[in-house]
């Protein structure tokens, strides 16, 4: 009776340091990667090695006086130095603990003990406890043995990995959007067939330093919109020409700047949402969100293009000041073109957060020979004007007409709740004429609008889903100083509905419409409604 009485007062100490032990253990994975200065690197390095081994149970900050262990858990700590918590100073003593823990625990122990016996300490511990935990060790022995295989399994897999994987410093990373488009309603220039192509992106994501970014992608894009006559609801997973040619798309390199700067270098592809908030919800460059240009952002955004540099600066976690200048034509060294000579855009946007839940943004652009590739013919009068020299001189070459460009954009989203925000825009553009072309066009200005409400239904049905509705005014010309150029007599409305359906983690369905009222906001234009059925693999 003598012998189990003392083998009952022991086993709880043994219990306690087991606990603790193996909660540490446990803990040690809940600490994540760090991506502060190195400076900030060796503090938190510092503070889990003083938490990881306790000297006082006051270091537990769940630990009070009043708990019934906390006698216990005092003894275990003077006796041994045998306690350890959590990485955030807490000891979490109801938390469950399996039997590989506990015998993972019980080792350190073990280790501990003929570390004080090793120091001629051993008076701490008594012959009953030495013979009660050996017991126990030889107890346990097929769960040390197993969690050692474990381990073994693990490191083998690890030097498996380490030894075949892609790179140390990249990541690889692609997405295929594959969509299957019709126009089901309306005159659509003999282009009304039932499509099916695919867009296909591969991405390198390099970082040399942790908290830099270098971005390879690249695409082969086979996807035409249908012809209908107006750049209005023109897609936004659909290339230029259909070509499936492997080509290199964009391009650039992201580098922090002091604690609250990031700049980034873009090479080739570049847009402004590459280092600007555009605040949309659906803004997800064609594989997820909005299946149109239109619905995706702001059409004034679209004047950036190309090859450049830009600039974030956070003022604090409400404010950010976004510059950024991108050449469409940075590698031609020809007349009219370069890094400053020809098209370009100067993105200056202020962008405020009041709250978790509200998002503005203010934002203006300065182009030169850059279009809005969205709204009317006449509402991207580069093209337009170029259009009419050419028929009037009978040139067999496309014309072009050298047009400059100040845009003005309010852009905003409120999130009710986790499950509906309500955003939209308002954009205004003054496009001037810089030539006359020998004369044959005259010089002048234009107004052009554009504005949106979209409603969007964030894990409608299934966690990552997104549904949403769109409701807006494409590019209109509201009015003209250039004969050539007359105002939009009517006004055309863009409708778009579509569900995203996240299958898995991986592959999502979108089946959505788009519905243009008096299209190229001309009345006598038929209504146009197209359907689509978008289907996204990433990896």
């Amino acid at each position: 009776m003598k012998y189990l009485w003392r083998l009952l007062l022991i086993s709880p100490t043994v219990l306690g340091i087991a606990s603790s032990v193996g909660i540490a253990g446990a803990a040690a994975k809940e600490v994540p990667i760090s991506t502060d200065t190195s400076e900030s690197q060796g503090k938190n390095k510092g503070q889990e090695q003083k938490i990881a081994q306790v000297t006082s149970v006051s270091q537990l900050s769940d630990v009070q006086p009043t708990d019934w262990a906390f006698q216990a858990l005092q003894s275990l700590v003077e006796r041994y130095g045998c306690i350890a918590g959590y990485p955030n100073g807490t000891y979490r003593g109801n938390r469950a603990m399996t039997r590989y823990e506990f015998a993972a625990g019980l080792n350190a122990c073990l280790e501990r003990v003929n570390e004080l016996i090793a120091t001629a300490t051993a008076d701490l511990v008594t012959k009953e406890d030495l013979a009660t935990l050996q017991r126990l060790q030889e107890e346990f022995s097929a769960e040390l043995a197993t969690l050692r295989g474990r381990v073994d399994a693990l490191e083998a897999r690890t030097a498996e990995l380490e030894a075949n994987q892609f790179s140390t410093t990249s990541k690889l990373q692609g997405e295929v959007v594959a969509a299957v488009t019709d126009v089901l309603s309306g005159d659509t220039n003999n282009s009304d067939n039932t499509t099916f192509a695919a867009r296909t992106r591969i991405e390198f994501v390099t970082s040399f330093t942790g908290k830099d970014t270098l971005f390879t992608r690249l695409e082969a894009n086979n996807i035409v919109a249908p012809d209908i006559g107006t750049p209005e609801g023109s897609f936004s997973f659909a290339g230029e020409d259909g070509d499936t040619n492997i080509a290199l798309d964009a391009l650039y390199y992201q580098f922090p700047l002091g604690k609250n700067t990031q700049v980034i270098a873009i090479a080739n592809a570049g847009a402004a949402d590459d280092f600007a908030d555009t605040v949309n919800i659906f803004d997800g460059d064609g594989g997820s969100g909005a299946l149109s240009n239109f619905g995706t952002r702001n059409p004034i955004y679209y004047q950036m293009d190309g090859a450049g540099l830009g600039i974030t600066q956070q003022f604090g976690d409400k404010l950010e000041l976004s510059l950024g200048y991108l050449a469409n034509s940075a590698n031609d060294p020809s007349d009219g073109n370069g890094l400053f000579n020809g098209g370009y855009g100067a993105l200056a946007q202020l962008t405020f957060k009041p709250s978790d839940r509200f998002t503005i943004g203010l934002t203006y652009i300065n182009a030169y020979n850059q279009e809005l590739t969205t709204g009317s013919n006449r509402a991207n009068p580069r093209t337009f004007l170029g259009g009419i020299v050419q028929n009037i001189t009978n040139s067999p070459d496309t014309v072009s007409v050298p047009i400059s460009s100040n845009s003005y954009g309010l852009e905003a989203s409120f999130k009710f709740s986790d499950n509906f925000v309500i955003g939209g825009w308002v954009g205004y553009t003054n496009a001037t004429s810089l030539s006359t072309r020998g004369g044959v066009i005259d010089r002048g200005n234009v107004d052009i609008w554009n504005w949106a409400v979209t409603l969007g239904f964030p894990d409608l049905g299934k966690k990552g889903n997104l549904a949403g509705l769109i409701v807006g005014m494409e590019p209109k010309v509201t009015s003209s100083s250039i004969n050539e150029i007359d105002e939009d007599s009517d006004t055309s409305l863009h409708l778009e509905a579509f569900y995203q359906y996240q299958v898995t983690d991986n592959i999502a369905i979108t089946p959505g419409v788009i519905w243009l009222t008096a299209p190229d906001h001309n009345s006598n234009n038929d209504d146009i409604v197209m359907g689509v059925i978008r289907t996204t693999f990433s990896f």
